[in-house]
């Protein structure tokens, strides 16, 4: 009861402090969502996490909309109620959304628990959960020209009914008009903070208040920092669809230019190392971790790069599966990862299809031609990942590429 009190003072604040800030011609809004009290536990940040994001939003110019520890029937009247406040705006407004607490995915879709939900088995998580696709969809059909969704919810959850479920969340495409952000990649989950803050909302504050930032950089960013904070332990990820619409938190100052975008392509052969990985974190796609195993093969990172990689072929492997959702896509899901995080999900899809849970001896198994083919020394076996354990700390990033972090935000 005092966190959630904690958290309703810190959004009376940001009313008070955003008071003056004006953002001419802009309309923003945001929905602020903190969940702690959760039966299997109480989360110790994110209450904190989303009073801060809060408070940097509405320093931005955001009319905020918030709640914390909210059971169903709340959250979703908060959903609702914020939905048809931004039915009125103009496609020159921004939306954000971000949602701390716990969620699970099942079957590919994400779904964000209250806090009274009562989940004995795996059925129970689409009746229990708000699933974050429908969210997605609301938000589609509002004339709003950005929307910025953001989930710092991938947090470990005990198995349901004694079955497993694969951890974190699920790969997202973001539909035109949206950035969607995950505080973890797909199918990882955050090491527990016992705060005051999440190293996730620390940085995403810290991003959110330079001057100029374009999102795509903001996300880089905040991906970078999480990084260096958890020593590699928490890589967060993103994907954007705005069609090239600029959009910053906070203008450029007075006579100065923007921050410029991602710089052009650079060659992994060209950078030391250090600079190497560095570089690879931030771009965070398939071709550019593989770029960097080619070069630096036997550098102290390279097995670091291979357990991302794993775990990003896998998430986006699972995402065709899915689209396809046929008994062979299912099938080879299963004899190329018989012990992936989503092998329990291949098999409730099977169920219902009514066939063999398991994969015939004889079938087409399909091949994703969309997917840069796999090296030789990346790992196949997705349980090989869960078995490598003490990997060295990744280096810091050259301050060229990020700054030291601002002493307000040493948590």
């Amino acid at each position: 009861m005092l966190r959630r009190t904690l958290f309703l003072i810190i959004m009376a604040s940001a009313l008070i402090m955003g008071a003056g800030t004006s953002f001419a011609q802009q309309e923003r809004f945001a929905l602020v969502i903190g969940q702690a009290d959760y039966p299997s536990g109480s989360l110790p940040t994110t209450l904190n996490d989303a009073g801060l994001v809060a408070q940097t939003l509405r320093t931005a110019g955001f009319d905020v909309s918030g709640g914390a520890d909210l059971g169903g029937d709340d959250l979703r009247h908060a959903v609702r109620e914020f939905l048809g406040k931004v039915q009125g705006a103009g496609r020159d407004a921004t939306v954000v959304v971000y949602l701390a607490g716990q969620a699970l995915q099942i079957e590919g879709e994400n779904y964000f628990l209250p806090i009274d939900a009562r989940l004995d088995n795996d059925s129970d998580v689409p009746l229990e959960g708000f699933r974050i696709s429908d969210m997605l969809r609301s938000l589609a059909g509002t004339p709003v020209g950005i929307n910025i969704v953001i989930l710092d919810a991938a947090r470990d959850y005990p198995k349901l009914g004694g079955q497993p479920i694969a951890p974190g969340l699920a790969i997202m495409d973001a539909p035109q008009g949206f950035a969607i952000a995950f505080s973890a990649a797909p199918n990882t989950v955050a090491p527990e903070e016992q705060g005051p803050y999440g190293p996730y909302a620390t940085a995403l504050a810290e991003m959110m208040q330079q001057p100029g930032l374009p999102l795509e950089v903001l996300f880089d960013r905040v991906r970078l920092r999480v990084h260096e904070a958890t020593a590699g332990r928490q890589t967060p990820w993103d994907s954007l669809n705005l069609g090239g619409a600029d959009f910053f938190f906070f203008e450029p100052e007075p006579g100065s230019a923007p921050v410029a975008g991602p710089p052009p392509r650079r060659s992994i052969e060209q950078l030391p190392a250090p600079e190497a990985y560095v570089y690879a974190i931030e771009e965070d796609t398939i071709p550019v971790y593989q770029e960097f195993l080619r070069v630096y093969p036997q550098d102290p990172m390279a097995r670091r790069v291979r357990v991302i990689l794993a775990e990003r072929r896998e998430a986006l492997i699972w995402r065709r599966t899915l689209v396809m959702d046929s008994p062979e896509a299912y099938w080879t899901y299963l004899r190329r990862y018989p012990r992936g995080p989503h092998a329990e999900d291949s098999r409730r899809r099977l169920s219902r299809l009514s066939v063999a849970l398991e994969p015939p001896r004889q079938f087409d198994i399909i091949e994703y031609d969309d997917l840069p083919p796999r090296l030789p020394d990346e790992f196949e076996d997705y349980a090989e990942i869960y078995e490598i354990r003490d990997l060295p700390p990744p280096p810091p990033p050259p301050v060229a590429i990020l700054p030291p972090r601002p002493a307000e935000f040493e948590r």
